[in-house]
Formats: C-alpha cells, structure tokens, sequence
C-alpha cells in the first residue's frame, strides 16, 4: 500500500494518520532509521494520547503491508505491471523491472483512490496542518531502531510538497517516479513510462477489490 491507502480512512484523527504515514516518510528521511512491530506495540497503549496514537497509525501500516503483500490480486497485478516494463525494457536486461512493477501498484492504487474519493485528498493533507511536527519526531524517536533529527522538517515538506496530488495524472506520477528513481540510484524512466501508466491503472482500477479485500480494508 502506499500514503493515501493506508491513511485514508483516518483523516479525523491526524497523529494516527501520520503514524499510518511515517514508515515510509522514514524510509526517505533516512534509509537507516527503521520502525519495528517489536518497537511499536508497547506504546499502543501509551496514556499519552499523541504517542499511542502516533504508535497505532504505525502499526495500522504494518499489519495492512502485511496482509496487502500477500493478497493474490497484489501478486498478479505486480507481475502484470513487470510484464509491462519488460516490454518497455525490452533491450536492457539491467532494468529493475520487479521493483518496478511492485512500485506503481502502490501508486496507481493512491491514484485510483483520490479519484474514487473526491475531496479526501484535502482532507487528508489538512489533517498534517494539526500535528506538531517537534512533538511528532519526539515521539517517533522513541520507538525507531535509530534517533533521527530530521523527521520534523520532512513532515513540513511532505503538507507542502503534496506529491499525493499528481498521482491521478499520467505524466506528473511519471516525473515523480523518476524522483524515486534518482532516490535510489536506478536509472530514469523514459517517456514510454507514461504508457505503462495507463495500462496499469485499467488493471488496477478493474481489481480494486482484489487489492482492498473488503474483509481487510
């Protein structure tokens, strides 16, 4: 899953939102810091209401990538999409595309589901203008592997940025897929990535109940 899946359905409570957001956060701030169940679930029931929900919202995410990774629909619709970039890749051999075709099911769903749900997306990103972002990364370092002082700048940067929005837009998810990209030093996609894109969010929309099975989400 990614941003918009996991946090959706929590926009009326904006520290669990963010815990629902911060594993992956972290994985840009700092590839080393890292959030483990074992780390998490002590404070599940924290008195402190900012930590236990922040703590929460972590595990909602862990225990939704858990059961997401292993549907059937994510397996087929991953291997679908890697099918495409293969194509599109055709004469490169070096090309990732596995990580490629995990990558934009996740995206593709957020896409699908801004779409599906007009006007969540604004309050989805309202709800990051109520937390502290000092009491967040306070919080936060308490139960990563690792302390991190740059969380609360990401967290601005992320209500700013608001990447979420050019998802359900063909052309501005291929310009920040090459972001990612850069991020991890695999070569940019070309503009035959836009294609891709289009044929992969049919598949995505036409199996959202394959992704999202109603018993889970």
């Amino acid at each position: 899953m990614n941003y918009f899946a996991h946090g959706m359905r929590f926009v009326d409570r904006p520290y669990f939102l963010a815990g629902t957001a911060l594993p992956d956060l972290l994985s840009v701030v700092d590839r080393r810091v890292r959030l483990r169940m074992k780390n998490v679930a002590p404070f599940v029931a924290e008195t402190d209401s900012i930590q236990a929900e922040l703590a929460s919202g972590i595990k909602q995410h862990l225990d939704d990538d858990h059961w997401f990774h292993s549907t059937q629909g994510f397996l087929e619709i991953t291997t679908d999409l890697s099918l495409l970039f293969r194509e599109l890749f055709q004469n490169d051999d070096s090309a990732r595309v596995g990580f490629l075709g995990h990558i934009t099911t996740e995206l593709l769903l957020d896409a699908v589901l801004i779409e599906q749900n007009p006007g969540l997306i604004d309050r989805y990103y309202d709800a990051f203008l109520e937390i502290d972002p000092f009491v967040t990364q306070q919080a936060t370092n308490r139960m990563t592997t690792r302390e991190t002082d740059q969380l609360r700048a990401w967290l601005v940067l992320f209500h700013k940025e608001a990447f979420l929005r050019d998802y359900p837009d063909p052309q501005r998810m291929h310009l920040r897929l090459n972001q990612v990209m850069k991020r991890v030093k695999l070569q940019p996609l070309p503009e035959g990535t836009i294609s891709v894109l289009k044929t992969g969010r049919e598949i995505v929309e036409k199996r959202l109940d394959d992704l999202l099975p109603p018993e889970h989400f």
